[in-house]
């Protein structure tokens, strides 16, 4: 049976995290610049569950992390930058191109947004070595083997069947061997339809401890008769407490597998200024954090951000309230970080950032 945090902490038992995803080389115009005009391109190595993998064996979390990069020298680079940041990347497989033929790294282009002008994401992921890769000669027992902890994203799936299977499986082997599971929608459009994300990830729920957002899941007000709708249907993208609370309900009661629920709230005032807050369903109660507003350097991977945030005060056994303001704190601080990873020095900048709350108002002081 899955402990959560706190229970393991009591026990003095430490996590050994374990995400799965794919890595991408993300290619950005310097200083905002366009896709259509720029002559220069930096380069970083990023991607959700990375991510996630990263800034937690940042904040002291025995992190590891699994894919398929092409046995080439922008996969070895991929890994020996993950490696670099404190993860272990013992259980990558370096694929041939007799296993994956196309053999190359996903790439995704970004161009960051400034003022009035919304960041744009083109990606060159298909036929990617993860999505080639036939992982039937995976055996799901011996990867998840001495791990506690278990992440995946709707991300993964999206890229084709066979890592919708690798997802599946190494979801029940994880609920039968007992760690514990986070899982988190991240819906792309790009990817597969809305339709699609939701009829899978629906699937996965009855496996996931801990889950991130609200969508893209199905949550029929009827599961006879599903004309009537979803239960989320006229949801506000920026609900109250109130709104919040009524659906994590129904998440808890279709689903007591689900230990706790978080997702943040965005607001955003331009392109370089946004706000955030959070909302965390635990122990029958929803919570709510502060709203902090900042200036943006580099948003992407700050929904991640927010989900390694609260994953290792989770894993510290934090209360509620604390686990909010700290994942809300992390996010806030990755908006300051280029890249897709967010690279606090240790976990005390971000209880720094969590000490400067005032009142009610989780306000950072510049």
């Amino acid at each position: 049976m899955s402990r959560n945090g706190l229970e393991q902490r009591k026990a003095g038992k430490p996590h050994r995290f374990l995400a799965l995803g794919e890595i991408m080389l993300r290619l950005t115009p310097p200083d905002y610049g366009l896709l259509g005009t720029a002559d220069r391109l930096e380069a970083h190595y990023g991607g959700s569950e990375a991510n996630i993998a990263v800034e937690l064996a940042g904040l002291g979390v025995d992190s590891s992390f699994f894919t398929v990069v092409p046995d080439n020298s922008l996969g070895k680079s991929a890994v020996r930058t993950l490696q670099s940041r404190g993860v272990s990347c013992d259980p990558v497989i370096f694929s041939t191109p007799e296993q994956t033929p196309t053999h190359r790294l996903g790439v995704y282009y970004l161009e960051s947004g400034y003022g009035i002008r919304s960041s744009r994401v083109v990606y060159d992921r298909k036929h990617s070595a993860i999505t080639e890769f036939d992982f039937s000669s995976c055996n799901p027992e011996l990867l998840l083997d001495g791990y506690t902890w278990l992440h995946v994203s709707g991300i993964t799936p999206a890229l084709g069947e066979n890592c919708r299977q690798l997802v599946l499986d190494c979801l029940r082997t994880a609920k039968e061997k007992g760690l514990t599971v986070s899982f988190d929608g991240n819906f792309r459009s790009a990817l597969w339809s809305w339709e699609e994300a939701r009829d899978f990830c629906t699937r996965c729920l009855p496996y996931v401890d801990v889950l991130f957002g609200i969508e893209p899941y199905h949550l029929w007000r009827d599961e006879e008769d599903h004309s009537r709708g979803d239960v989320k249907d006229g949801v506000p993208l920026q609900p109250d407490r109130e709104e919040q609370d009524r659906i994590f309900r129904v998440f808890a009661e279709r689903y007591p597998n689900l230990k706790g629920i978080a997702r943040h709230v965005r607001y955003a005032h331009s392109g370089g200024q946004n706000s955030l807050k959070a909302y965390l369903w635990l122990d029958g109660r929803t919570f709510e954090s502060g709203k902090v507003t900042f200036d943006i350097l580099d948003r992407v991977g700050a929904g991640d951000a927010f989900a390694a945030g609260f994953l290792y005060a989770w894993m510290q056994g934090c209360e509620p309230e604390q686990m909010l303001d700290f994942a809300v704190a992390s996010s806030a601080f990755k908006h300051t970080i280029r890249g897709d990873a967010n690279l606090p020095d240790g976990p005390e900048v971000l209880w720094e950032l969590v000490r400067r709350k005032q009142d009610t108002d989780f306000d950072i002081k510049r």
